[in-house]
């Protein structure tokens, strides 16, 4: 086991098995984490990037069974962020020091490409990164987006598995899911995906093939998070996904794709109480306060008791695992 921890530190490399192994053995986690660390600093700092958070629609045409933003969801209150009210929050975001804001949002066909390439035109005035988590879209749209000024999108494909992503995600395509993320990598973009770990029928191999898709695509970014049931969901029945587990996938991630930018999540901290503080030492270099208002934070509801991150208890807690906060944009060094 230390021996392909050892390769996958220094060549940057492990096959589909010796991934799987290592997800499989649970005695040699510190280890993996210490690992994924040492990468970590070596390749990205001790710098943590930190992201202002725009959940600005929370309307959803889609149907996935374990997002409480489904459409099919009647006990949600819908919200909808106006243009002005998008791009005074962006400024406020900006007046506290973010060099990054994230445009996040259901996939509501009322923001289409044009007025969300208005928005961004407006937001790249303030001299910050844009990044974008708005779902799928045709090349042509996401081209607009791009040359609006959007940075960086974020698109995950929650599972590689192609049965399992079928049945979690009803009148929807792989294969389309697929394609807008090399269309993104075409276009320029930063471009972000991720899994969630723990779904139900979701195998250490189905993992250990997220992995390497994150790989293949060369991604930029990658956000991990262990599956969390909504009681409004079809999965609401289901056990939440196990924290250790996906703190693993995340450092062998880190360890394989030495310079990308890899999210300390929210639904980390929400299962685990210090989760974020734990997959900073573990691979983790970004973290994303959430900046909308409070009033529409608590309606938008991917999963439930979803944690906030207060700015001051960040810093400090930044400052007792021996980080800084990021000054620049936090582009990717995967990048250069």
């Amino acid at each position: 086991m230390e021996k392909l921890i050892e390769k996958a530190e220094k060549e940057h490399c492990l096959s589909k098995e010796e991934i799987t192994v290592l997800l499989s053995d649970n005695s040699i986690n510190t280890e993996l984490f210490n690992a994924a660390d040492r990468v970590r600093k070596t390749f990205v700092g001790d710098e943590v990037h930190l992201r202002a958070l725009i959940e600005f629609s929370n309307i959803c045409k889609r149907n996935c069974f374990y997002c409480g933003l489904r459409a099919e969801n009647k006990n949600i209150e819908r919200y909808r962020l106006t243009p002005e009210q998008i791009i005074e929050t962006a400024k406020i975001a900006v007046e506290l020091g973010y060099k990054t804001v994230v445009l996040q949002s259901g996939e509501d066909a009322y923001f289409t490409a044009e007025l969300l390439a208005k928005i961004i035109k407006q937001i790249k005035k303030m001299d910050v990164a844009v990044t974008l988590g708005v779902g799928e879209m045709s090349f042509e749209e996401y081209k607009i987006l791009k040359d609006a000024g959007a940075d960086r999108f974020l698109l995950r494909i929650e599972t590689t598995d192609g049965k399992l992503y079928k049945k979690l995600h009803p009148a929807a395509s792989f294969e389309n899911r697929k394609r807008c993320l090399y269309d993104l990598k075409k276009l320029g973009f930063e471009t972000g995906t991720g899994c969630l770990v723990g779904l139900p029928e979701q195998t250490i191999e189905a993992l250990a093939d997220d992995i390497l898709f994150f790989k293949e695509l060369n991604a930029d970014m990658i956000g991990i998070g262990p599956f969390i049931p909504h009681k409004d969901t079809p999965l609401g029945n289901f056990t939440a996904g196990n924290f250790e587990l996906a703190v693993k996938v995340m450092a062998i991630t880190r360890l394989l794709l030495p310079c990308i930018n890899i999210p300390a999540t929210t639904a980390m901290e929400t299962l685990v109480k210090n989760g974020r503080n734990i997959a900073l030492q573990s691979g983790a270099n970004v973290v994303m306060p959430n900046v909308t208002a409070l009033d529409y934070r608590k309606m938008y509801e991917i999963y439930p008791d979803k944690v906030s991150v207060d700015y001051s208890s960040l810093l400090e807690n930044l400052k007792q695992i021996g980080r800084t906060v990021g000054k620049d944009y936090g582009n990717s060094k995967n990048r250069r």
